[in-house]
This record gives C-alpha cells, structure tokens and sequence, in this order.
C-alpha cells in the first residue's frame, strides 16, 4: 500500500532543515524500495517549505513509525505531517 507523506515545516526553520538534510538523505536511501518519491515543496523564491514522502508500508502504522523516524521528524522540523493512502494510477513505472 502507498502512503503520501505531506510535512509542513515549521516557520523560520529553513537552517534546521539545512543542517538535518544530510541525515534526511541518508535515512531515504535507507528505505530503499520502500521509497517511491520524494522532495520538498517550495515557496514562490523555491526556499523549502516542507516534504512530499511517497513510500510503500504494509499499513498507516507502519507509514507512521518510517515518517517518526525521519531525522527531520525527530529534529521537530515539521509543524504537521499528515499521511494519506495514495493510488498511483499514472506514470506509474511498476505497471508500465
């Protein structure tokens, strides 16, 4: 099942993002698989302003514990983090 992970930053947080990102990285390339997409939303100047996490979990609670293991998450970067199932249905590169 796939799981869109939409995270909010946090006001004036753009140092805390920069300083984290490598371990951000570190922690997608650690999905391997399971990760599908991802990347930030941006401001009209395109300064980040949150993530857009596409991932594969068995369920919610399992989309749950990969997005509390962020090192953004756990840095408190975000000031939400909503996750919605999500359906794949164009450009999808598995059923192509």
């Amino acid at each position: 099942m796939l799981f869109a992970l939409i995270c909010t930053d946090k006001p004036d947080s753009l140092d805390l993002r920069l300083s984290v990102r490598p371990d951000h990285l570190k922690h997608l390339e650690s999905l391997g698989t399971a990760l599908k997409a991802a990347g930030p939303f941006t401001d009209d100047g395109g300064k980040p302003t949150g993530s857009l996490v596409i991932i594969e979990a068995a369920d919610r609670a399992a989309a749950r514990a990969m997005a509390e293991a962020d090192p953004y998450a756990k840095a408190d970067l975000f000031a939400a983090v909503e996750i919605r199932p999500w359906k794949w249905l164009i450009k999808n590169p598995e059923t192509a």
